[in-house]
């Protein structure tokens, strides 16, 4: 991961991204579905846990099925490490209890 800079910022949706290149925003901006983060950006574990939108640390993050997860990570406490554990479980939860936010 590297950090974004404010020179290429992109709003999408009401949130803003930034990327370290002007032909990282473009292709972002091509196709910004595929790089989304999953469950809007919330903490994966929390999401597959028990469907909780919880806050990330942006630098604690796995690719699954070639989409970004993100991960609580403060405090002693890395949900990564807890996800690796249980990914599958926890990734069929983490979808269907996305699934129902979005529906809201």
């Amino acid at each position: 991961a590297i950090k974004g800079d404010q020179q290429f910022a992109l709003n999408h949706n009401g949130a803003t991204y930034y990327f370290s290149s002007a032909t990282n925003r473009e292709t972002f901006r091509k196709k910004p579905e595929q790089f989304m983060p999953a469950f809007g950006g919330w903490c994966a574990y929390a999401m597959g846990l028990n469907g909780e939108k919880v806050e990330v640390d942006p630098k604690t993050f796995k690719i699954v099925d070639g989409k970004l997860n993100l991960f609580y990570n403060r405090f002693f406490t890395n949900t990564l490490t807890d996800w690796n554990k249980n990914e599958n479980v926890l990734k069929q939860k983490a979808a269907a209890n996305w699934s129902k936010i979005i529906k809201q």
